[in-house]
This record gives C-alpha cells, sequence and structure tokens, in this order.
C-alpha cells in the first residue's frame, strides 16, 4: 500500500478497466485451513495446540493518515498516541504492526540517506525531533510480543514534485540527476527516484539497509510504489537512463520491469546478508495480469501491476525473493471486475509448493461504502474464505478505520476469527533455533494464577488444559504471566519458548494449581 491513494485505487481500478471478450475459467481448488502450530510436546497428556497466523495492520504516516495525528506533536503526544495504536492492536488480537517509516523520501530515524519526516517533525528544512521514534517503536511494540515491520516506499522522493521546496540537505540537490517529476507539473505531481539509474537504486537499498543494519527490525515491508500509478497519457521521464543503462534490454517496459526485479532481488540478498532472520515481504496491487492478456493470470479485468507499474509479482514469488506477499484484494467477493473469491484461489496457487507465505490484504477502508462493503459482513466473510486457501495471515488497511469499526464490521471478524491469541507463522527457511522447555512455578494470587518461569527464549507461550487439548491462552516477552480467567476447578498450565522467528520448543512440565 502505498497506501494513502488506497482509496483513490479502488476508483482507479474500475477506470482502467481493461475490455475483453471473455475471461478464462478458473478452476478454483480449497485447501485445508491453515494448519496450527506442530505439536511439539503434550502439557499433562494433552496435545499442546496454537494457530498460527499473522494478524496485523498498517500504521499510516504518510498526510498523518493515522498516526501521528498531525505534524510537529510535542514528543510526549507522539508517543501517546503510539501506544495508544498498540494497544487498538492487542484489543482486536493483533501480533503484528506495518508502520510508514519512510513514506516520501524522508524518514522516521536520523538517516544519513533521507531528511527526517515532515509528517513527523513539522518542520520543512529537514531537521530533526530531537529524539530517536524508530528505537521506541520497536521497543514498545516488542514489550508487548508484536512484530515490528519497517514500511518503505523505496522511490518517492519527496511529497511535492517541486524541486525547490526540497529540504537543504535532500540527497536529490546533490544528484538531480536521479530525480524524476511525474505528473511532470500541476497537482498531483511526486518526485521520485529514478529507478533506471544504478546509483539511484544502491542509495535507495543503502537507505533501507541502513535501518535495517542500526535497529532490531523483524521485517522490511514495500508496498506497490515502485514505477508510480499511471496518469493519464503522460509516460515516466526516464528515456535517458534507459538509453545510458539498458543492459542490452530492447523494450522499455522490459526493462523498468528488469530494474524493479533488481531491486526486490538485491534487497532481499542484502537483507539476508546483514541479519538472515530479517523478513523481507511485498504487498503488490492485487492483479498481476489478467487471464485475458496472459493465460497465466487471473480471472479478472483490471488494472494489469506487471503492466501498469511494471511489477512482476508473479516472479518475484517464484524466485523466492521475499518472505511473505500481501496481495491488495481491496475488492468484494462477487465483483465483476475483480473477485475476490477467483484472485485469493489464483494468489493461492502461486504460492503452492513454495516458503513464500501468503497473507491477505483486507480493505477495512471500504466499510460502509455502496453496495456489498454497505453490510457489517463482508471482511468476515473474505477471512472465513481465507481459511480454505493457503492463506496464512491479514493485515488489515488501515489502522484508522480498525479503530472506527463502522458498522461494527470490525468487532465482528474479530470475535469470529481473532477470538483466542495466535503466533506467528514460523519460517522454516531461515535461520532459527528452538528453544529449551523453561521451568516453571505457579500459584494463586488475588487476581488469579500467577505462573513465573527461567528459560532462555525471545518470548513464550503460555498453555491452559481445556477440555481435550492445551490451548494457548498469551504470548509475552517477560517471565510471569497472571490468568485472571474466572473459573472453577483446578487449572494445568505449561510454557514454551519462541524464538525470534517463532520457532516453538518443548513445553515445560505441567503445573497445576488448584
Amino acid at each position: 500500500m502505498g497506501h494513502l491513494p488506497r482509496v483513490q485505487l479502488a476508483v482507479l481500478l474500475a477506470a482502467v478497466i481493461l475490455v475483453t471478450l471473455g475471461i478464462a475459467r478458473w478452476q478454483t481448488r480449497p485447501d485445508a485451513a491453515p494448519e496450527p502450530a506442530a505439536v511439539t510436546s503434550t502439557c499433562a497428556g494433552h496435545p499442546v495446540t496454537a494457530t498460527r497466523q499473522l494478524r496485523g495492520m498498517w500504521l499510516t504516516t504518510v498526510n498523518n493518515t493515522d498516526w501521528p495525528s498531525r505534524p510537529g506533536l510535542p514528543e510526549e503526544q507522539v508517543k501517546k498516541e503510539y501506544r495508544e495504536w498498540l494497544d487498538l492492536a492487542q484489543r482486536r488480537g493483533h501480533n503484528a504492526v506495518f508502520v510508514h517509516v519512510r513514506p516520501a523520501g524522508d524518514a522516521f530515524w536520523e538517516s544519513d540517506y533521507a531528511p527526517w519526516s515532515y509528517y513527523l517533525t513539522g518542520r520543512a528544512d529537514g531537521q530533526g525531533p530531537g529524539w530517536d521514534p524508530m528505537e521506541f517503536m520497536i521497543a514498545e511494540a516488542h514489550a508487548r510480543n508484536v512484530e515490528f515491520h519497517a514500511w518503505f516506499n523505496p522511490y518517492k522522493a519527496h511529497r511535492s514534485g517541486v524541486f525547490a521546496e526540497l529540504p537543504p540537505d535532500h540527497p536529490l540537490r546533490a544528484h538531480p540527476d536521479w530525480a524524476v517529476a511525474y505528473p511532470a507539473k500541476g497537482k498531483g505531481s511526486r518526485l521520485h527516484y529514478n529507478p533506471g539509474i544504478p546509483e539511484a537504486r544502491k542509495f535507495v537499498e543503502d537507505s533501507i539497509l541502513d535501518a535495517v543494519n542500526r535497529y532490531d527490525l523483524d521485517g522490511v515491508h514495500f508496498d506497490d510504489f515502485f514505477y508510480p500509478y499511471p496518469k493519464g497519457r503522460e509516460d515516466f521521464n526516464d528515456a535517458a537512463a534507459f538509453k545510458a543503462h539498458g543492459r542490452g534490454i530492447t523494450n522499455k517496459a522490459d526493462w523498468r520491469r528488469d530494474n524493479v526485479n533488481l531491486l526486490v532481488k538485491e534487497t532481499n540478498e542484502r537483507i539476508k546478508a546483514a541479519k538472515p532472520w530479517v523478513k523481507f515481504g511485498i504487498s503488490p496491487f492485487g492483479i498481476w495480469r489478467n487471464a485475458s492478456t496472459d493465460p497465466l493470470g487471473s480471472p479478472t479485468r483490471g488494472l494489469q501491476s506487471y503492466d501498469a507499474i511494471y511489477a512482476d509479482t508473479r516472479r518475484w514469488v517464484q524466485e523466492r525473493w521475499v518472505d511473505y506477499i500481501v496481495p491488495q484484494l481491496y475488492w468484494h467477493i462477487g465483483f465483476a471486475i475483480a473477485d475476490y473469491a477467483k484472485l485469493l484461489p489464483w494468489w493461492s496457487e502461486l504460492v503452492a509448493n513454495s516458503p513464500v507465505q501468503l497473507y491477505v490484504g483486507q480493505a477495512d477502508y471500504r466499510i460502509g461504502q455502496k453496495g456489498a462493503w454497505s453490510k457489517p459482513d463482508e471482511l468476515d466473510k473474505q477471512l472465513a474464505l481465507n481459511r480454505k486457501y493457503r492463506v496464512t495471515g491479514s493485515i488489515h488497511f488501515s489502522a484508522r478505520q480498525v479503530k472506527a469499526d463502522r458498522l461494527g464490521a470490525v468487532s465482528r471478524y474479530a470475535q469470529a476469527h481473532y477470538g483466542e491469541p495466535a503466533l506467528v507463522p514460523a519460517m522454516s527457511h531461515l535461520p532459527g533455533k528452538r528453544p529449551p522447555a523453561p521451568e516453571v512455578e505457579a500459584d494463586r494470587v488475588d487476581s488469579g494464577v500467577r505462573l513465573r518461569w527461567d528459560g532462555d527464549a525471545t518470548s513464550y507461550a503460555v498453555y491452559r488444559v481445556d477440555g481435550e487439548a492445551a490451548r494457548l491462552v498469551a504470548t509475552t516477552r517477560g517471565t510471569t504471566w497472571v490468568d485472571t480467567a474466572k473459573s472453577e476447578g483446578p487449572h494445568t498450565y505449561c510454557v514454551t519458548g519462541l524464538d525470534r522467528l517463532w520457532n516453538e520448543g518443548n513445553a515445560s512440565e505441567p503445573r497445576v494449581v488448584a
């Protein structure tokens, strides 16, 4: 989501319908719901079970859409608002946040590669706030055992298309040849780094790796803004770069796709060389190509990201250049142009037999719109459909819509699908190690049952025996937890350790509290 114009993109899709004579028939192939965590042990003879599902929301900073609520707020107000967003994430059962840290060629950390973000500081001169927001954001998320994915718009260079409005220390002032304004002028013009210039591409990668190397990120996250979405008939002005850096490719569209492919491939390689455990994922526009254009495409009639913004998302998955993919499936079930129920199996089939995990970008922002979105059950039905395919998570766009809970739709799907805690799906292709079982003690306190343990893990999962299974009741980065649930009879608990990639060790010895 280069997610500000996400609302506009729903309109854009309809506006750029590619008229076709027919739609290739797509045979959906349901599969089992996402498997729970592999049972590594038992607790008092009962199988240890937990749902494996990433649940997250995008926290958008561009134009202060979600956070901070306006530019230039005092440090304590910015921190207070961020904590409130994390509190919301916890109430809704989320275990990950995706925070816009480079929305427009700027930064939410002190970077040698970008000026400080105006959306944070309220200053157009690129000067900083005097504290470290990135360190704070990560620490607060981890304190709640919530993953922190740093969200970057790689090629956006400034929030306007006017070169004279750049901060004095903006990198493009030293390299004006890297800049392309698109559209060239007028409302909506923005400056971009030119993807066709190798030095510019490396500079953008360096700016991302700066954050990776300096901070304890769980993931690096891109949305769908590579080459900008087309505006009328105006072309992106990169003819000189194509001539100078064509690499023997004669077709400009193929060259542009190769430029984006190089960014994706190189970014993944550099992240893994620096910190092999840091995940890399992309949230592309929901349509790769239409089947009427390419038999490998989906049964849709909308904008094709392969052709319009030069994003070969299918190849990124096939080449395993990403650890997860999050298609923005922002259309309702039964939508003639792009039917959620037909796009979902296409993406599911794409990740089959691949380590790349499939999450879905869910359109919370559309709740309350006309048609299918005027009913509170659309996202509930979509999440239910996700369970039939290889979908291991959902990310909701965006935080303010999760908070608004229009029509009670968020409460509805959260109760139905996020009612119990879940572990983030492990990624077996990344380096990890199952922690040893912790040593646990338990006793009664006024507020309930208190568990304490010693262990050597990033975080811990707490299980309570209910009926015939030991079910997950909490995760924490601490070494104590209190069960405040009111119920009769003795309680039996076990605790497991989790490494930073959510690989789970064996359960502790059970502890029974009368």
